[in-house]
């Protein structure tokens, strides 16, 4: 049994060098984004750096340092937007339970104080 496509219809194959590893990316945007809005412990102005060192090493034709600093400066981007998000969340929840642990603490306080004074009324009487 022939399973081979007619000539007709066999895909075509490019013939020439493999394609090349894609460009890295610089992440110049996000760092920029970083440092102006959510510079958490310095790491957006640090992220930044990387990026301007990436794409600089883009520019001359250093692959693989472009990708080395590519890779930190997108490392550094993503804890400055994770720091810059998730700990304000974090401490808003924190506040949101302190307060509601405190309103329970001084209703149940209040009732106590309540109880001993009424207590002590009824005693001297």
């Amino acid at each position: 049994m022939d399973t081979s496509y007619p000539p007709e219809e066999r895909p075509l194959r490019k013939r020439g060098p493999p394609p090349a590893a894609p460009e890295p990316r610089d992440h110049l945007v996000w760092a920029i984004f970083n440092t102006l809005y959510m510079n958490f412990c310095c790491l957006g102005f640090v992220a930044l750096a990387f990026a301007v060192k990436a794409r600089d090493r883009k520019v001359s034709g250093d692959v693989e340092a472009a990708r080395h600093f590519s890779s930190k400066a997108r490392c550094y981007n993503a804890l400055a937007t994770a720091g810059s998000v998730v700990l304000p969340l974090l401490l808003g929840a924190l506040i949101v339970t302190g307060v509601i642990h405190l309103s329970k603490l001084a209703q149940d306080s209040v009732g106590f104080f309540t109880y001993q004074l009424s207590g002590s009324d009824d005693e001297d009487q």
